[in-house]
């Protein structure tokens, strides 16, 4: 059975002419429909939600066509949308929280965590049976996370200069208390209850602020994943959500033949996989799943595909998947390939190829049917209050 995707990106609103971000959210959106294009806990950040999909080829589509729809807003006002975990120049104005009475006791409440938050992350969900299946499979999937989060990586700076990660927003984001790696739970009832002890605790205040790398969602029939900067071209997502669907159709299968996770109760190398994926993206090493040491990160994606391969090719995603990862291992990391622009030239030349990416070429995934844009099913749900980040 083929399981339906949905995706959430988040968006910064960028000054063209400076390349600096801005509070303008509002007027990126509007005039936009509601839902399908939101606000987030900043004012220089905005959202996009995709349709339900069965097929790469049309969320492909909808994901191209829904950036163009953004960007066309954005543009009619002097400004730009970029998608990426963060862009070279930020300014603490750009930080100006959303009129919200939820985001204004997040400000209150986190402070400079709040108010640094402008970093973008692409988020993915996938159906999953029922909620118990869900969270079990998190501790199968969780070793995997990093690789996708390797692969997304496009934060290299901030503030102007080069952090010396791929992904400075991963770094930035562990900063909530709720952040990183989920811990392995029975079922939904053990997860759920884990959650209300954490708001009892007041640290956090409702179960929308539980930012674990993977989560259930409390109103959907999905599993979500977190981990990922938001990525400068649509095709990159495509390529995380197959193979995170691929590993939630592995996860489930085994869980339905009686399977159950093999977990060891040491989730402290997960955090040290997930900060070693923020540091090299895709060039360095990445920390193996299956042997917990540093392994070449091509060596390490390329065996996560061939475990992954008969899920992909049930789903007929095998070849695009394959062609995008070798593209994607051959011209490096989204972070990689920005510095070598902005040592080329400069910071703002980054910016220039960040909008370009964003808005993406007139193409396609392989051959995808210009149908496939009307394609698609029902809006991704947004019955929840929504946390930041998606």
């Amino acid at each position: 059975m083929t399981l339906a995707v949905g995706v959430e990106e988040e968006f910064h609103v960028l000054e063209v002419e400076t390349g600096m971000l801005v509070p303008r959210a509002g007027d990126v959106l509007q005039g936009l429909p509601k839902g399908r294009y939101t606000t987030e806990l900043l004012q220089s950040i905005v959202e996009s939600n995709s349709d339900v999909h069965t097929t790469m080829d049309a969320l492909w589509a909808d994901l191209t066509r829904s950036r163009a729809r953004l960007g066309g807003s954005a543009a009619g006002n002097g400004l730009a949308v970029v998608a990426a975990g963060t862009v070279p120049f930020t300014d603490r104005s750009a930080g100006r929280v959303t009129p919200d009475r939820r985001y204004r006791h997040m400000v209150s409440e986190y402070r400079q965590i709040a108010d640094e938050q402008l970093i973008c992350g692409t988020h993915v969900h996938v159906d999953v049976p029922d909620r118990d299946t869900a969270v079990r499979m998190m501790c199968m999937i969780s070793p995997w996370a990093p690789v996708l989060l390797a692969l997304s990586a496009s934060s290299p700076f901030w503030a102007g200069a080069d952090t010396g990660y791929a992904s400075w927003r991963t770094m930035l984001w562990q900063r909530w208390p709720t952040a990183g790696p989920a811990g392995c739970f029975p079922d939904s009832a053990a997860y759920d209850s884990a959650v209300n002890e954490l708001i009892a605790s007041g640290v956090v205040t409702d179960p929308g602020m539980i930012y674990y790398d993977l989560r259930p969602s409390d109103h959907q029939p999905t599993l979500e994943l977190r981990v990922c900067d938001s990525s400068p071209s649509a095709e990159t997502v495509v390529l995380i959500a197959a193979v995170f669907r691929a590993l939630v159709m592995r996860a489930t299968a085994r869980i339905a033949a009686g399977g159950s996770p093999r977990c060891d109760g040491r989730h402290e190398w997960l955090r040290a996989a997930t900060w070693r994926a923020a540091r090299s993206g895709l060039e360095g090493d990445l920390i193996d799943p299956v042997s917990r040491r540093p392994a070449p990160a091509a060596r390490v994606v390329r065996t996560m595909l061939a475990r992954l391969r008969p899920e992909l090719e049930a789903c007929g995603d095998w070849e695009t998947v394959r062609e995008l990862t070798e593209k994607a291992l051959a011209e490096g990391s989204a972070a990689h390939r920005l510095r070598r622009i902005a040592a080329r030239e400069d910071l703002l030349a980054s910016v220039d190829e960040l909008i370009a990416l964003t808005r993406g070429p007139a193409g396609r995934v392989g051959a995808a049917p210009a149908a496939a844009v009307e394609a698609g099913g029902q809006s991704v749900r947004r019955d929840r209050v929504e946390p930041i980040g998606g």
